[in-house]
């Protein structure tokens, strides 16, 4: 995280304005410089003569902008502007978290009040997403197979687009619980983290895949990998409604499902982690933020001051704005200077 802000070195020198704003009111505004002629007429009721807009009126004004421009800055830059960026630096290494989440189609059954089971899921690990700082997150999914989505990274924007669209079915109809398990742990082992933690979401029971449950769940233990299960969704029958990515055909239908809990509470027990029943938004939302607040290490962070001064390059622009303006009176005004 970084952030930028300007700062003055010298700042007494922007008084120097103070005598500025004197300076172009007699150079530009005062009755009595010397530009105008004063003719002692008054019998004279008519319009007075106006200066025509002409080619040398407007190389002048241009001359004149190109003049105060190059005093402006020049001025900005005696008062020795620097650009300061402070970016927090850490020193120690985050937990590492890798979600693993069941697209089967039960997942889209709407029992969470008008949203369904994957949807309120992903509403829920985003706000999750946000409270992290410095923790490497990953995302894997698992239907009839399992796929890693997005390996641990900081990149939380990158994350939370992949999070944003997972659908239902985009890995076939079963539920590979083992095979999900095993690839989260898999991708988990060789991270230096102190602590490394899987945050595994399903609704359904086990039913596909070449890895068993319980295997998956020694490979997690033997990885030094904390599995938190949430069993999403409740037992009643319920409206499934979804589209299958891989057709576009819509399904619905009614589903009542039946979480393997004696499973799920192994898994969790076994790798030194918790199960957790969910039933409803809310309670989602809860287990989320106490697996926040368990999962939670000490980390270092140092601040890095930079300041960077730019006040050679304003010098350089005002010696442009006025050697320009030298140009333009010495040549198109054809002024003696």
């Amino acid at each position: 995280m970084s952030s930028e802000q300007w700062t003055l070195d010298h700042p007494e020198m922007l008084l120097i304005f103070l005598l500025l704003i004197p300076l172009f009111y007699i150079r530009h505004l005062w009755k009595q410089r010397g530009g105008k002629l004063t003719f002692a007429f008054s019998n004279w009721k008519g319009k007075g003569f106006g200066n025509p807009f002409t080619l040398p009126s407007l190389v002048y004004v241009i001359s004149m902008g190109l003049s105060w421009a190059g005093i402006i800055l020049t001025v900005i830059a005696l008062a020795g502007p620097s650009l300061v960026s402070r970016e927090k630096v850490f020193t120690s290494r985050g937990i590492d978290v890798m979600f693993v989440i069941d697209i089967s189609p039960s997942m889209a059954a709407q029992d969470f009040s008008n949203n369904s089971r994957l949807e309120s899921a992903q509403e829920t690990i985003l706000r999750f997403i946000d409270r992290r700082k410095n923790d490497p997150m990953g995302l894997a999914i698992f239907g009839s197979q399992a796929a890693l989505r997005v390996p641990p990274t900081l990149d939380y924007g990158y994350l939370k687009d992949a999070v944003g669209e997972l659908q239902v079915m985009e890995l076939g109809e079963g539920t590979a619980l083992g095979m999900g398990i095993a690839l989260g742990s898999l991708h988990l082992r060789e991270s230096s983290a102190r602590e490394k933690v899987m945050i595994l979401l399903t609704d359904g029971e086990s039913n596909a895949g070449e890895i068993q449950p319980e295997a998956a769940a020694n490979i997690a233990a033997e990885a030094g990998v904390r599995v938190y299960v949430i069993g999403i969704g409740s037992d009643k029958e319920v409206l499934l409604e979804f589209v299958d990515p891989r057709n576009g055909k819509p399904y619905r239908a009614t589903y009542r499902g039946e979480l393997q809990e004696d499973l799920l509470q192994t898994i969790a027990r076994s790798t030194g982690g918790e199960y957790y029943a969910v039933t409803n938004p809310g309670s989602l939302e809860g287990v989320l933020l106490a697996i926040d607040s368990l999962e939670r290490v000490e980390t270092r962070l140092k601040v890095e001051v930079r300041k960077e001064p730019v006040h050679r390059r304003l010098i350089i622009l005002a010696f442009i704005f006025l050697f320009s303006d030298y140009i333009v009176r010495k040549m198109f005004l054809r002024e003696l200077l």
